[in-house]
């Protein structure tokens, strides 16, 4: 299976690195108010590719935060420490809130 998982990660690296090679060509992003940008298609690419990870990521940062803030309280829920020997104010939910699924 190992064999098979790097077989299928060599086959994209050649693919996406035969795309590389077939467009060194300069690619032209025309931007606002008569600016332009000359580079090659592969870097322009790359750069779309780097800002729709980096757009993903900062999305998905406030689902992430509250669900280590739920994970947080269940932990401290499931293991109270003599210090903290009062209830806690509300009940956690079974399961961590999916707002916006």
């Amino acid at each position: 299976m190992r064999a098979l998982v790097w077989l299928l990660r060599a086959l994209v690296f050649f693919t996406l690195f035969a795309f590389a090679l077939n467009n060194q060509q300069d690619a032209v992003v025309r931007w606002f108010f008569g600016v332009e940008w000359r580079a090659p298609m592969v870097i322009v690419v790359l750069v779309a590719f780097a800002a729709g990870c980096a757009f993903g990521v900062v999305a998905m940062m406030p689902s992430w935060w509250r669900q280590r803030r739920w994970g947080r309280r269940a932990a401290a829920a499931a293991a109270p420490s003599a210090a903290d020997a009062r209830p806690a104010a509300e009940p956690l939910p079974e399961h961590p809130p999916r707002e916006g699924l």
